[in-house]
């Protein structure tokens, strides 16, 4: 426990991104749960997934008319539609902002080269990067450190059943606009589309709410959604309207929800994530259709990253199986190696980062620095390579922002083949990459260097405190050696060079973030051609086999350094071999509470425990068969929060009896239950009022899920898991005179295998041996 005190006195900034897997533990089962949430350590709650049935939830369920249900309906639409039309009319502003502002600042460089000015176009490309990532970085350490990163695994362990706090605030959303706008106009190694799915979920968390924590919209039709369950699915919609927004992937942003960050699914939330994602996809067509007119400054068809390769015929040979399997081997192999190398330069730079802020900043500037150097210099040691006489005038070269054979320094009617990967924007870097009917476009050494210097960015921009996301930098180095493995080819193959860089692109993608069908669908979408859809499923299998067998995916990596207590579907083989008696023998004795209990009691009880659930007992009831003596009744569960409400309407009574119904509904809603308030020590109690009685039968949930003692943890924790509990109480085998109705509770740090070793030591030695 002293480490723990260290830990809680220490500045929030200062704590390690290992500490929440390094806390010292007794050999008990209780611990503190901490995690990583932004830069500091939070203290984890889960939600409340399930519906608690007390009095007051069974009353207003009753008492809803079927106008109230079809509001209910009705509003479920509308919100998934508003999630899905904001999200698209955000994601293309980012659009326009960064094809603008990365746009402008590549022709004023492409300006310095052609009149030899090379020092002075290094100078104000590296200022310009510097300045944007500035912004960036500083409004994520000052203003907002949630909107750092990703997001995806906070949301994956949200849709899991953790609180994530400050995820999806309005500041985190602001922040995560404005940051990836800057981060990626930067010309970091990095993408827009981990961000865009934070975006779509923050969206979602504050439409369904009503507002933010401060300014809420009191609507009474929003009173329905004011719940963990209903605030669940609509973040769902926003994830796969994210993924959607980016890839212009309606389908493959609906089972990226379904097969990565949703732990709970049901038909009817697949219609709504359809529905949403289908008015993504409306409205970013829209904008296009706008832009096509040349409204939109630089903006124009390369600004949605829609990857067309459909004008190539695909056509297979028995030979081309070799190389796509080789493909899919490569692409497992260094998918797994880079999340394990990811996995220690986060660990390296927590080291930085918890010296303070400016360090965080000073991270950020050295990378962009480094990246700008690269990307300037790097095209100056390819050679020149001469246009192909097929081409036209216009075509090639090219000194535009776009184009697939940019000039840089080489004469008229050369081109070169690097700079028309590194100095332009990451979107038109990977549509270069999967250029097909371009044999022979790039040489192998431009290749080999574009692609270490993508797999040195990749490690090192990752985990600055910058909105970023993993999908590009995975493509850009993906593609680079699917397209080298095609120039090999040679003429041992029919497929085109292009498409052994998506291929490429899609392997790697699995190796490390191991997807397989979303995936595939997703591009699918992105490239136009339903050609490679065997062949890309080949490879998307084999490479997540492969990355199987050496480490967890890159998202699960990421859970883990934070320490957030996800729970994965397949329980570990040893968890049968426990039983859920045994986690509760070396869990503290539960604390339970009476049905009709002095105020006292709960006061002391809420002071002195940390727990969220409690048990609630009545000892002397006559069963309705059976002996007529009196039994103890375990009447359900009462939660933290809604003993606390209880303590601050003071709905106390002078002398020990039951209520009638309607005394709780004069001072309680259902909606107000749904509500988390404040903590004990924002309530005050009187001397006089400590001697009172609370009645708690009314506020508690009479149906939780419950366990015989003898059932193992392996079944328990696909129960919790998939209903998605928070508690889960532990009954007795047998019932005997004296022998308490609840033997324990478990939650979701009772089930996570690093805890439960760390209880049971013995079992590490089963788990090795694979029993």
């Amino acid at each position: 426990m002293e480490a723990l005190q260290d830990l809680e006195e220490r500045d929030p900034e200062s704590n390690p991104l290992n500490q929440p897997l390094l806390l010292k533990r007794s050999r008990t089962l209780s611990s503190n749960p901490l995690a990583i949430v932004g830069a500091k350590v939070s203290k984890i709650e889960s939600l409340d997934y399930e519906i608690n049935e007390n009095d007051l939830f069974k009353h207003d369920w009753r008492s809803r008319s079927k106008v109230q249900v079809l509001q209910y309906i009705f509003l479920k639409w509308a919100l998934a539609f508003l999630v899905g039309l904001l999200t698209g009319i955000i994601a293309t502003l980012i659009n326009l902002a960064v094809e603008n502002i990365a746009g402008y600042k590549l022709l004023a460089v492409v300006a310095f080269i052609e009149k030899e000015r090379y020092f002075a176009g290094l100078v104000y490309f590296t200022a310009v990067n510097f300045l944007l990532t500035l912004s960036a970085t500083v409004l994520c350490v000052c203003f907002a450190p949630t909107a750092a990163g990703p997001g995806i695994p906070e949301i994956k362990a949200y849709l899991n059943g953790v609180d994530t706090p400050d995820m999806f605030g309005a500041s985190t959303l602001i922040v995560k606009i404005i940051g990836s706008i800057g981060a990626v106009s930067a010309g970091l190694d990095l993408g827009k589309e981990g961000p865009l799915v934070h975006i779509g979920s923050c969206i979602a968390s504050l439409l369904g709410q009503g507002g933010t924590d401060n300014y809420k919209i009191k609507w009474k039709w929003l009173r329905y959604f004011n719940n963990d369950r209903d605030r669940r699915d609509l973040i769902t919609c926003g994830a796969s309207s994210g993924v959607c927004a980016a890839f212009r992937a309606p389908v493959g942003g609906v089972l990226f929800a379904l097969e990565e960050v949703a732990t709970w699914w049901r038909s009817a939330l697949l219609w709504r994530n359809f529905f949403s994602t289908a008015m993504v996809v409306v409205v970013l067509r829209a904008f296009i259709e706008i832009c096509t007119t040349g409204d939109c400054g630089l903006f124009g068809k390369g600004g949605l990253i829609m990857f067309d390769v459909s004008n190539v015929t695909v056509r297979y040979r028995v030979m081309d199986i070799i190389p796509v399997v080789v493909i899919g081997i490569i692409g497992g192999v260094l998918g797994s190696l880079y999340n394990h190398l990811l996995h220690k330069v986060l660990r390296l730079y927590n080291l930085i980062n918890q010296k303070g802020k400016i360090h965080k900043v000073l991270l950020s500037l050295s990378v962009s620095l480094f990246t700008s150097v690269c990307l300037y210099c790097l095209p100056f040691l390819a050679k020149c390579t001469p246009c192909d006489s097929s081409l036209s005038d216009t075509a090639c070269p090219t000194n535009g922002r776009t184009g697939n054979y940019k000039q840089l320094n080489c004469p008229k009617g050369y081109y070169n083949d690097l700079a028309t990967l590194l100095l332009t924007t990451n979107d038109d870097a990977v549509r270069n990459i999967f250029s097909t009917n371009t044999t022979g476009e790039y040489h192998p050494f431009s290749l080999l260097i574009f692609f270490a210097l993508y797999c040195i960015l990749g490690l090192i921009t990752f985990g600055i405190a910058v909105p970023s996301g993993l999908f590009l930098p995975i493509i850009l180095m993906g593609s680079a050696y699917g397209r080298l493995l095609g120039i090999a080819m040679g003429s041992y193959t029919n497929i085109d060079e292009g498409l052994y860089a998506v291929l490429g692109a899609a392997s790697l993608m699995a190796g490390s973030m191991r997807m397989t069908v979303s995936l595939c669908v997703i591009f699918l979408e992105l490239t136009n051609n339903l050609l490679l859809l065997p062949i890309t499923m080949i490879v998307l299998l084999i490479a997540k086999t492969v990355g199987d067998s050496f480490n967890p995916s890159i998202y699960e990596i990421i859970l883990e350094l934070k320490g957030l207590p996800f729970l994965d579907a397949n329980p570990e083989p040893w968890m049968r071999n426990l039983t859920v008696g045994e986690l509760a023998d070396v869990k503290p004795p539960v604390v339970t509470l009476h049905g009709i209990e002095k105020v006292s009691r709960v006061v002391e009880v809420l002071k002195n425990t940390t727990h969220n659930g409690f048990p609630v007992i009545d000892e002397g009831v006559i069963p309705p068969v059976g002996h007529p003596i009196g039994a103890t009744e375990l009447h359900g569960l009462i939660l933290r929060t809604h003993l606390v409400q209880v303590l601050k309407k003071k709905w106390f009574l002078t002398e020990k009896r039951r209520t009638e119904e309607w005394e709780a509904r004069e001072k309680f809603t259902s909606i107000e239950l749904a509500e988390r308030v404040g903590s004990i020590e924002e309530v005050a109690v009187t001397r006089d009022e400590m001697e009172m009685y609370v009645d708690l039968h009314p506020l508690t949930n009479t149906t939780p899920y419950t366990v015989l003692e003898n059932m193992s943890v392996a079944k328990a924790m696909v129960l919790f898991r998939q209903v998605g509990l928070r508690h889960l109480l532990i009954v007795p085998k047998y019932q005997a005179a004296g022998v308490l109705p609840v033997v324990g509770i478990l939650t979701r740090q009772d089930l996570r295998a690093y805890n439960i070793l760390s209880a049971f030591p013995h079992l590490e030695r089963s788990k090795s041996k694979g029993h």
